[in-house]
């Protein structure tokens, strides 16, 4: 593949090109030059896109493809290009399909799926047995066949002793393992923030307590271990202060939030409609602020899409009995970018994430393979089924105003356009 991007704003902290307009030659998959103004003389297709900005190919750290098991919600081949199209060159995939991925022939099968993708596909393996919070499961082996990390999806590790065994364990070959921030007993199959809304609505509440309880107890437990802590999808003022002081102390934990925490408030539930009903809860405005305040003082450490497609059989129900989740990956980037600096927003999504999960760093210069995000910042547009290329349609975003527009990705010598 041979491109010659044309007046292209480079947004790469680590480039000595950043936030300048440059043209950049990709001969063969690899950059050759880069430089103000670039004689096409090869009569290389060349990209002129308005507004055009290039960064370093962005990582989501959550998402979730229904197969195997759930491929009436999404497959493996159009989940890979729907990623493409939305400016993602790898994703971790959660282990939420039927089986779930807990062995080595089924983190074998998600990487060998994915062999043609010019998308990294990374499996997040189950940290137990079937995700049943019971038994270890074999996590060394799962990690040589490819698991980038280790965590039951959604699902709280209940037993403390089971945890304190995984971060001890996994030590041993540089694991990371996730555990989900929810104390099931406080949640007690809540469905919505605990509130003044849930009150109002008549629906059980899930109180932050139940995040921050078992938040405090797994960065307890970290501190008494060690080991490599990833806490997925954060959602409360108490729990992005209680993560700011465990790195004060020098331990070794990260966190992502989604998009859609970053910018819904639990007064979508007013209609009941499911499309919000997520895990955890959408929260309050105050807890908002202080997720997008922990991005700028770099507490959290990263921004997923969440993706999790649900088919509409379990997501037209009534809201107590609907299944948890939204699609994100196609409405992430026009989300985050009215909230966030251009550059916390590459760091969130391409190079704190490939730097916690052990991925090779990326850098927009001479001599390096084109792993890029070609993204225009400007405009606003209505996020309307048209822009949704997943099999599922649960998004939250639908009908709401977002801003910026991805043109695609390009990498392993591929280029994906929307």
């Amino acid at each position: 593949m041979n491109i010659l991007i044309k007046s292209a704003t480079i947004i790469d902290e680590d480039s000595a090109y950043h936030q300048q307009q440059k043209d950049i030659l990709i001969e063969n998959g690899v950059i050759t030059k880069i430089a103000n103004r670039i004689t096409n003389a090869k009569n290389y297709r060349e990209l002129v896109l308005e507004h055009l900005h290039v960064s370093c190919g962005w990582f989501d750290t959550s998402v979730s493809f229904g197969e195997p098991g759930y491929e009436e919600r999404e497959t493996l081949k159009n989940g890979l290009k729907t990623a493409a199209k939305s400016g993602f060159t790898a994703v971790a995939v959660n282990s939420n399909t039927n089986p779930v991925i807990d062995t080595k022939s089924a983190v074998e099968f998600l990487v060998g799926a994915s062999k043609s993708s010019m998308v990294d596909l990374l499996p997040i393996a189950s940290l137990t047995k079937k995700s049943e919070g019971q038994d270890l499961a074999e996590i060394y082996d799962m990690q040589q066949s490819g698991a980038v990390a280790f965590g039951d999806y959604n699902k709280a590790i209940s037993n403390a002793n089971l945890l304190k065994i995984a971060l001890l364990y996994a030590q041993n070959f540089g694991g990371l393992v996730l555990s989900f921030p929810q104390n099931d007993q406080i949640t007690n199959n809540g469905s919505a923030n605990e509130g003044h809304n849930s009150t109002r609505l008549g629906l059980k509440g899930n109180p932050t307590l139940a995040e921050e309880l078992q938040i405090a107890r797994d960065l307890s437990l970290l501190e008494y271990t060690g080991g490599k802590l990833h806490i997925p999808t954060i959602s409360t003022v108490n729990s992005v202060k209680l993560i700011k002081e465990a790195k004060r102390k020098g331990l070794d934990v990260s966190c992502s939030v989604s998009a859609h925490h970053l910018t819904l408030t639990d007064d979508e539930l007013n209609d009941f409609d499911t499309r919000f009903k997520v895990t955890p809860p959408l929260r309050t405005e105050k807890d908002i602020k202080a997720l997008i305040k922990g991005i700028k003082d770099g507490t959290i450490d990263m921004v997923t899409s969440d993706h999790n497609p649900i088919d509409i059989e379990n997501k037209k129900l009534e809201f107590e009995n609907a299944l948890d989740g939204t699609i994100g990956l196609e409405s992430l980037f026009g989300v985050i970018n009215p909230i966030l600096d251009i550059n916390d927003t590459v760091n969130c999504l391409s190079k704190h994430p490939r730097k916690r999960f052990g991925l090779v760093p990326l850098s927009i210069k001479k001599g390096e393979k084109a792993n890029l995000t070609l993204f225009n910042p400007h405009g606003e547009y209505l996020f309307t089924e048209m822009h949704i290329r997943s099999f599922s349609k649960n998004s939250a975003f639908l009908n709401k105003k977002l801003k910026g527009k991805v043109y695609g990705s390009i990498a392993y010598n591929k280029l994906e356009l929307n």
